[in-house]
């Protein structure tokens, strides 16, 4: 095996009840890509559908000089534009997954029966599962071996009801990330403040919380590698 790392991102682009458009959250993978990269592992990325990820233009308002960077770089832009379906993908390919976020996943991650195999292969194999913020919704209908759920008494975080009502769209999205993941069972922890960094590890699981999280998810998956 490789020391190969799987990116998931969304296909999804637009709110189904609402003219706004969403998709990846850029920074979201910019800063785990860049950080994992630069260690030297190797990222494939992947959305539900395969082919080009919409990006969250929300998401370059927020942009930072490195998601500049990135979005200028053609090479990188290519690989967004050119994604793996999940349905292509082989979990014994890679040491860890990386479910990035931005709104669209809400619509396409969730009842992604690949994704969840994928995830749990990937856990069960001694691997790492990892998220950012709405990414967690991908961890929502993982469960192990024995059907319970994978989050279920463990440490998690992802975006939280309170970022999610400043966001203002509390009142958009079917359902809030914090919310679901108390539901399934996980133990929920946040930042003191909105909007701060904030990572969690439990056994081979971490969790990033905002979009903010992302190298912290990055640096603790690392850890987690041994690397």
């Amino acid at each position: 095996m490789d020391n190969k790392i799987l990116v998931v991102v969304t296909s999804h682009a637009k709110y189904p009840n609402h003219d706004r458009a969403t998709g990846l959250w850029l920074g979201e993978a910019v800063h785990f890509i860049d950080h994992v990269e630069q260690a030297g592992w190797t990222c494939d990325i992947a959305s539900p559908k395969g082919g080009y990820t919409p990006i969250d233009p929300h998401s370059l308002a927020a942009a930072e000089a490195i998601d500049w960077d990135y979005y200028q770089n053609k090479d990188f832009m290519n690989r967004l534009g050119t994604t793996l379906a999940l349905d292509e993908v082989n979990a014994a390919d890679y040491r860890a997954i990386y479910l990035a976020g931005g709104h669209g996943v809400i619509w396409d991650f969730p009842g992604s029966e690949t994704l969840q195999r994928l995830c749990r292969d990937i856990y069960e194999a001694d691997g790492i599962v990892s998220s950012v913020c709405h990414g967690a919704v991908g961890l929502l209908n993982v469960t192990r071996d024995d059907g319970e759920y994978l989050i279920k008494g463990m440490k998690v975080t992802g975006f939280s009801n309170h970022e999610e009502h400043l966001a203002k769209l509390d009142d958009i999205v079917p359902f809030l990330t914090e919310t679901e993941l108390v539901e399934r069972g996980g133990l929920y922890l946040k930042a003191d403040r909105a909007w701060e960094p904030f990572a969690v590890v439990d056994e081979r699981l971490v969790t990033g919380q905002n979009p903010a999280s992302g190298r912290r998810v990055a640096e603790l998956v690392l850890e987690a590698l041994g690397d």
